[in-house]
C-alpha cells in the first residue's frame, strides 16, 4: 500500500505512568521497528523522576498495535559519562536495520549554564534486535561547527541504493520567546556517508524556518516510495509547541513543502493532543501503514498512533 496522508487517528497506545526508577513517565520520540510480520517495536525516551530520558522500547501487535506485548525492563540505551554530549539524556530519532544489527541515531541532551542545554547527534549499534545497545563513540558523530554549534541532532537517516543519507536539525542561533525562554533556532541539513558511522563535512540546507511563524524544525522521518522522497518533520512554531509538516523531492536536496496535506491531522485535536503533535515516524505492515507520533508536552500523553485507510 502506498503512503500517503489519509490518516485516521487511532488514540494512544502506550502511556507510562511511574513503572520504575527509570520510567516515571512519558515516551518521547517513538521510533519503529518490524521485529516480525506480528510485532512492532518502538524505541521511545522514558524519563525518571528528574526529567532525564533513556532509550527503552514497547513491543505491540502489528495487527492492532493497542495490543502491548512487553515493555523493557532496563534501558536499552543509558545516559552517557559525566562530561560527554548525552550526560543528560538520550532520545531515539532514527533507526536502520544493517544485516541483522540495528543502528540507532539518537540526540544527545547536555545542559549549560550560558544556554539551556545541547543537542548532538550519537549512534549506538545493537546486534540483539534492539533489547541493548553500545555506543560507537563517546563524542557525537556530527561535530559541532561554526554554522553549527549548538544543535546538531535529530538525525533521520535511512539507506537507500547502498548510499546512507542523513538528514537533521543544524543551527548556532538562539531566540527569545514572549516567556522570556530562550531556545535554539535550526533549520534542515542533508548529509551522505558511505558506511553509516563516518560522514560527509559540507552540509547541504534544505529547508529553512520561515522567519515571521517558525524558528525550527525537529524529527525528519524520511521514506522512499513510487521514485519520490517523502519526509514528515515537526515544525516548531512561535505560536505553538510543534505541529507536523510533511514535503517530497526528487533528489532529497530540493523539497517542496506540502504541509497542507496534513491540515485536517493537525486541525482535528484531541485532548491528547490539542497543544502540540510532532515527532512522527511510518512504518509499513502487512495490516496497513501506521503513524506513531507524540501529542502534549513532548511525550507526556505518550505514544499516539494513526492508520492509512486503503486505497
Amino acid at each position: 500500500m502506498q503512503i500517503e496522508n489519509n490518516w485516521i487517528k487511532r488514540g494512544v497506545i502506550f502511556n507510562p505512568v511511574d513503572l520504575n526508577e527509570w520510567i516515571k513517565s512519558h515516551a518521547y520520540i517513538p521510533t519503529p521497528i518490524l521485529l516480525n510480520d506480528e510485532t512492532i517495536r518502538i524505541f521511545v525516551a522514558f524519563r525518571d523522576a528528574a526529567g532525564v530520558g533513556r532509550v527503552g522500547y514497547v513491543d505491540v501487535q502489528a495487527k492492532d498495535p493497542f495490543e502491548v506485548i512487553s515493555v523493557s525492563q532496563t534501558p536499552c540505551l543509558d545516559v552517557g559519562m559525566p562530561g560527554t554530549f548525552d550526560d543528560n539524556g538520550v532520545t531515539p530519532i532514527s533507526v536502520v536495520n544493517e544485516n541483522g544489527n540495528l543502528y540507532l541515531y539518537y540526540a544527545g541532551w547536555q545542559l549549560s549554564d550560558k544556554v539551556r542545554y545541547f543537542l548532538f547527534a550519537g549512534l549506538a549499534i545493537s546486534s540483539d534486535m534492539g533489547n541493548s545497545f553500545k555506543r560507537v563513540k563517546n563524542v557525537p558523530i556530527l561535530e559541532r561547527t561554526d554554522q553549527e554549534f549548538l544543535v546538531r541532532t535529530a538525525p533521520g537517516v535511512f539507506k537507500q541504493d547502498e548510499k546512507w543519507h542523513m538528514i537533521y536539525s543544524g543551527g548556532n542561533k538562539t531566540i527569545l520567546l514572549e516567556n522570556n525562554k530562550t531556545v535554539p533556532s535550526y533549520s534542515l541539513k542533508y548529509l551522505t556517508s558511505n558506511d553509516g558511522i563516518n560522514w560527509c563535512t559540507t552540509p547541504q540546507e534544505v529547508l529553512i524556518p520561515e522567519i515571521a511563524t517558525e524558528y525550527g524544525f525537529g524529527r525528519p522521518f524520511v521514506i522512499y516510495e513510487n521514485e519520490m522522497y517523502k519526509m514528515w518533520y515537526s515544525i516548531r512554531k512561535f505560536d505553538k509547541k510543534y505541529t507536523l509538516g510533511y514535503a517530497e523531492s526528487a533528489d532529497l536536496q530540493k523539497w517542496i513543502r506540502l504541509d497542507n496535506q496534513l491540515d485536517s491531522f493537525t486541525q482535528d485535536t484531541n485532548s491528547y493532543e490539542n497543544e502540540m503533535q510532532g515527532f512522527a515516524a511510518i512504518i509499513k505492515t502487512k495490516y496497513g501503514n501506521y503513524m506513531f507520533y507524540n501529542g502534549n508536552n513532548f511525550g507526556e500523553t505518550g505514544v499516539c498512533c494513526a492508520f492509512q485507510k486503503s486505497s
